[in-house]
C-alpha cells in the first residue's frame, strides 16, 4: 500500500502531473489534453528507465499514464471553466 501511495504521489508532483496539467490548459478539448498528458507520462517512464521498455515496470507505467490522463483532463477543464467566467 505504501509503495502504491508513493508511486501516485511521485507522479502527481513529477512530469505527468505538472506538465500534463500545463499541456491540458493549452487546449479546450478534453480528449486532446488527456492524450497529451498520457504521452508525457509514457515518455517520462521510458526516459527514466534509460530508454528500454524491458526495464519499465508495468505497474509504474499504468499509474503514470492514469495520472497523466487525469492531469491533462483537469487542465482542459480549468481552461474551459476559466474561459467562461
Amino acid at each position: 500500500m505504501l509503495e502504491f501511495l508513493g508511486t501516485v504521489g511521485a507522479n502527481i508532483i513529477s512530469l505527468p502531473g505538472i506538465l500534463g496539467l500545463a499541456l491540458g490548459m493549452m487546449t479546450r478539448r478534453v480528449w486532446l489534453g488527456a492524450l497529451m498528458g498520457g504521452i508525457v507520462a509514457l515518455l517520462q517512464t521510458v526516459i527514466f528507465a534509460h530508454g528500454s521498455f524491458a526495464e519499465v515496470n508495468t505497474f509504474e507505467l499504468l499509474i503514470a499514464v492514469v495520472i497523466g490522463l487525469c492531469a491533462g483532463s483537469l487542465g482542459s477543464a480549468i481552461r474551459i471553466k476559466g474561459a467562461t467566467v
